[in-house]
């Protein structure tokens, strides 16, 4: 037996606000930023998360991860791996902070980051990259990791169950074209809101050259601004190209389906937060009221139980799952579960610090273990910050290299971290 020796937490932030990476209606300035956490062994080996926030949000994140060290230091770390499902109902029932959510916000996604961090224990143990790990689980064993209470009037265990084994006589098979072609990937590279029409023409035509199929831009300030972008995006990218659009939760419901309108004409691959990302009626509304232009979201979805609400009213058509916003891996099988059970298309979130690094195992796991399909389905690609992660995404020709390194891809290096850590000592 291995024993959990410490919960070692970090502020890392990276300054992107110099150059407005990142910047969208609702946020002109964002310094992408971790609050990071290493679980430590006395084996000598450790599993890495984060939870991804734009700058001071930190200070709140890192003291939430800090909070969870009483359950996990000087406990056994084998049974605490074996029992993921368990694992995850122990941290995220313990009442007192289940108090301050309930199952959401900085503390749910605390949790997230500690899970995330055993994952990536785990997979390093086992020498797998993560979505192999999980996609080499049976059915049975993946159900175990979801806690489907509050779920059952949508997806029960048995469902779930028949889904994972409808899509188990394939998995090898998917398995084999992932690692040879790889997966699906769009690029937001081009679309932030404080770029010149210069750098947004020039980036357009890098993303069409390095083969992707399609490419998303931030909207929402402006409309005139977004018709004259829009137009120089569709004329760079040419009719072929997918253009996506995000509106960051700008919008009341009739000024999106207003606005959205007047920007139709480009041939919109979908519309993506355009509310209050708790705001499901509002989400229906919007989606009956610009339709067949497809409605996204899900990047700042509280939870599983959001997730389904969503699902059931019909207020989205593409779900936007995210690595950092739930409590952990967990919780996105649960909604990738939803997905499926739904017919729904799962296209996660990334871009920000390690997002992409994180995401790509969920979306390729549950190409292999779940829906069994690519088909409509992308990881969003953003080129910023992959340097500083141990094992990097690989994108080429407009898609994903399956990762075959152990582990979850959160690790970030070591100099990074010692070169953007905030402390605060004094």
């Amino acid at each position: 037996m291995s024993r959990i020796t410490a919960l070692e937490t970090a502020d890392v932030r990276f300054p992107t606000s110099l150059q407005l990476d990142g910047s969208d209606a609702m946020n002109p300035d964002p310094d992408y930023s971790a609050a990071y956490v290493r679980v430590v062994t006395d084996a000598g080996d450790s599993g890495h998360g984060f939870v991804f926030t734009i700058g001071r949000g930190n200070d709140v994140q890192v003291a939430a991860i800090e909070a969870l060290a009483g359950h996990l230091v000087g406990r056994d770390v084998e049974p605490l791996l074996a029992d993921m499902g368990g694992t995850w109902r122990e941290l995220v029932h313990d009442s007192q902070l289940r108090w301050l959510g309930p199952e959401k916000g900085v503390m749910h996604m605390a949790i997230g980051a500690v899970v995330n961090a055993l994952w990536d224990l785990r997979a390093k143990r086992e020498g797998r990259p993560l979505w192999q790990v999980l996609a080499a689980l049976t059915p049975e064993q993946l159900v175990d990791l979801v806690d489907f209470r509050y779920l059952t009037d949508a997806l029960t265990r048995d469902e779930a169950l028949q889904i994972l084994r409808a899509a188990a006589p394939g998995r090898a098979e998917r398995e084999a074209r992932l690692l040879s072609d790889g997966y699906p990937a769009y690029t937001t590279t081009p679309g932030w809101l404080g770029y010149d029409d210069e750098k947004l023409a020039r980036l357009c035509r890098e993303a069409v050259d390095e083969g992707f199929g399609q490419i998303k831009l931030k909207v929402g300030g402006d409309l005139a601004d977004d018709v004259r972008r829009m137009r120089i995006a569709r004329e760079v990218v040419g009719p072929d190209v997918r253009i996506a659009v995000d509106a960051n939760q700008r919008w009341d419901v009739a000024d999106a389906i207003a606005w959205i309108k007047e920007l139709a004409s480009f041939d919109l691959a979908w519309v993506e937060e355009p509310t209050s990302p708790d705001d499901v009626l509002g989400h229906a509304a919007i989606a009956r009221g610009i339709a067949p232009i497809p409605v996204a979201t899900g990047e700042h979805m509280a939870n599983r139980v959001l997730a389904k609400q969503f699902l059931a009213h019909d207020a989205l058509q593409v779900l936007q799952i995210d690595a950092t916003r739930v409590a952990g891996v967990n919780e996105n099988v649960a909604m990738l579960l939803l997905a499926a059970k739904f017919g729904v298309p799962v296209c996660p979130h990334a871009g920000g610090v390690g997002l992409c690094e994180a995401v790509q195992h969920l979306a390729m796991f549950d190409y292999v273990a779940v829906s069994g399909t690519a088909e409509g389905r992308m990881i969003e690609y953003v080129d910023h910050l992959h340097e500083h992660f141990v094992t990097p995404v690989r994108v080429t020709g407009g898609r994903y290299l399956a990762p075959t390194d152990p582990g979850a891809g959160t690790e970030m290096r070591a100099a990074s971290l010692a070169g953007h850590t905030v402390s605060h000592d004094g």
